[in-house]
């Protein structure tokens, strides 16, 4: 029995291994700058615009300001706001070029290190550490950052490792279960660590969110069968509870206002479709319309991604499945009554479920990338918002890295050596690959990715802003690409439904003062101690009752007064800017972001969840102290 000194010695050390591992995955980042993916240009957005509220005042953000050309979009109030966030405190001490390499270190060596505390379960200090490597470098996590910039979704390897940690756990396992000894099953100080990681999931990603429910419910599902027990079942549920309870602040406006834009266009775009993303797509997909529904403009750059995912999932599913196979061949599957032996003293789970689990997650990924699996993707609430099957690697990379080193990890020390230099070889090898072959450079390959330098300046004070997002349009109807570039903050006109801008070069009308569109223009003006973002303020004086057109989108949150009167109806602008009705004369206008109801019955909820959280953590601590001892075999004495 190794003594604590040398367990902690062997547990920091794994941890500084994993920590270099993620440094050198990022290092083609260091060195080249930023590897601008296609979502690269919409994360840094919103990083920038997160910052800008910040500065005002604004710690949680609903509106970001430059989208639609400085027009703006509810984009906080529907992304999850984990990545944002975290990309804009990176930003405010890391150079632009960089903020992109810290968020990958952070992903990459949160992966790594969450997968080791899982692996840690079943496999000794070094093997579990080697895991913790393996799921960094084998695939999805440095697929997704580097072809893609997938912050969101990659954060998925952080968040799906300890929700297979805590499910699986069963720290008061009895071989005979009386009813009241469900609940010191349940509460064994697993729940409240399962309800934080089931929470991390939903406010890093939506579909991670929805990924992270049904691979929960599945997998309680077959260890509670296994088992013969409800103790999985009554956790689980439980902590899905008090984790929906916790994200309530964001979930329910962000499910509550999806009437108020376009969220429907996630799933509309043939490009996104489930049924045109199966594996290789419709070179061998059984599903025979798949590739024809899919806009030529976009067939070959959709099957060129298409291809990259497909390559990785076989790659992935390989490792894992090959894995399995090695492992039950060697014998290194615990059987059902493991006791005690030479060969058998490292590996700390007894229980043939927990292994159960991590075999059957790549059989279920492959199933859930062919054509036979649709009737799932329809049947199944909100699944189809997934968009690519692919998604659900991430939930094959800890399952991965844990069957690949039971298989890979020698009973001899001196075997050892040989595996952890070959490794860290092959570690290095691919880390050089990504960033010679999966390294997207920015500008060039997609007229919307621009560099760091070109984005920051579109989103400065003086620049054009960006493209806005179609999911997030509003109103419902309005089209993004008719929001001039160049507007005032405010447009005096006789007809609310005047074209504003002309066509130019680019794919977006510019509004220049020489065309005559205006009457007259006005400027907001700052109001002491109130976000520019969520506050204007404009005073106009017009010689005839008129329209004021907001450089502005509509949304039904904001409130907008005139000489104090509230303005409940505008005309219909297809820009879908706002067209405020005023007097002659003086109008004072204001425009105030206001918390909807939606939104404070988000913020009471997710309050009530931190108490009943805070409170069951000391109910589990207590049952915990109080657990008693079961008499068990000796196979249980190392537990």
């Amino acid at each position: 029995m190794m003594s604590k000194y040398e367990w902690n010695w062997k547990l920091w050390a794994g941890i500084g291994i994993i920590l270099l591992a993620a440094a050198i995955a990022v290092g083609p980042m260091i060195v080249r700058g930023p590897s601008c993916g296609s979502d690269y240009a919409f994360h840094f957005n919103s990083w920038h615009d997160a910052q800008i509220n910040w500065r005002q005042g604004v710690i949680y953000p609903h509106w970001m300001p430059n989208a639609n050309h400085k027009a703006g979009e509810p984009r906080f109030i529907f992304y999850p706001p984990l990545t944002w966030m975290l990309g804009a405190a990176l930003g405010l001490v890391l150079p632009l070029n960089l903020i992109s390499a810290g968020m990958s270190y952070i992903i990459f060596a949160a992966t790594g290190l969450s997968t080791r505390a899982l692996a840690r379960q079943a496999l000794p200090e070094g093997a579990a550490t080697l895991s913790g490597c393996v799921a960094i470098f084998f695939g999805y996590s440095l697929s997704s950052v580097y072809l893609w910039s997938l912050f969101g979704a990659s954060a998925g390897g952080i968040w799906i490792p300890l929700l297979l940690l805590y499910a699986l756990r069963d720290r008061n396992c009895s071989p005979s279960e009386f009813y009241h000894f469900v609940w010191k099953r349940a509460f064994d100080t697993s729940t409240v660590p399962l309800a934080l990681a089931f929470a991390g999931a939903w406010l890093s990603n939506l579909p991670l969110g929805l990924m992270a429910s049904y691979l929960l419910a599945a997998v309680v599902l077959v260890i509670a069968v296994l088992k013969k027990s409800w103790a999985p079942i009554v956790r689980a549920l439980t902590s899905a509870v008090l984790g929906m309870g916790l994200i309530a602040f964001f979930l329910i406006p962000a499910t509550w206002e999806q009437r108020w834009v376009e969220i429907g266009k996630v799933i509309d775009d043939p490009y996104m479709t489930v049924e045109n993303n199966w594996l290789f797509g419709w070179q061998f997909s059984l599903w025979p319309y798949a590739h024809n529904t899919v806009q030529p403009a976009l067939n070959a750059w959709h099957d060129a991604s298409l291809m990259k995912n497909s390559l990785v999932i076989v790659a992935m599913a390989a490792v894992a499945l090959s894995g399995a196979l090695v492992s039950a061949l060697l014998g290194r599957f615990p059987p059902r009554k493991q006791y005690p032996t030479a060969s058998s003293q490292e590996y700390q789970v007894k229980e043939r479920a927990w292994w159960v689990i991590m075999a059957l997650i790549p059989f279920a990924v492959l199933f859930l990338n062919l054509p036979i699996s649709l009737p799932i993707w329809n049947l199944l609430p909100k699944l189809r918002f997934l968009q690519f099957p692919s998604r659900w690697l991430v939930v094959l990379v800890a399952p991965m890295a844990v069957l690949f080193t039971l298989a890979v990890w020698p009973s001899r020390p001196r075997h050892r050596i040989y595996v952890v230099a070959l490794s860290s070889i092959i570690f290095v090898a691919i880390s050089a690959f990504t960033g010679r072959y999966l390294f997207m450079g920015c500008g060039g390959w997609h007229p919307d990715i621009r560099d760091p330098s070109a984005l920051e300046e579109a989103l400065s004070a003086g620049g054009e802003g960006v493209e806005g997002t179609r999911e997030y349009t509003s109103p419902p109807g309005a089209k993004i690409e008719m929001v001039p570039i160049g507007l005032p903050d405010a447009c005096f006109v006789k007809d609310p439904s005047v074209v504003l801008g002309k066509m130019a070069d680019g794919a977006y009308p510019v509004w220049k003062n020489d065309q005559n569109s205006c009457i007259a223009t006005f400027t907001a003006t700052a109001i002491k101690g109130k976000a520019r973002t969520e506050h204007l303020r404009i005073t106009a004086f017009t010689t005839h009752p008129g329209y004021l057109i907001l450089h502005l989108r509509n949304y039904p949150a904001w409130r907008v007064t005139v000489n104090g009167r509230a303005i409940h109806e505008m005309p219909w602008r297809d820009d879908g800017l706002m067209a405020v009705p005023v007097p002659q004369g003086t109008a004072d206008l204001a425009v105030d972001w206001v918390a909807t109801v939606d939104v404070l019955v988000g913020r009471w909820i997710s309050g009530l969840a931190v108490l009943l959280l805070i409170g069951l953590w000391l109910l589990e601590r207590k049952l915990s102290r109080s657990s008693f001892t079961i008499k068990a075999g000796p196979a249980d004495t190392q537990s």
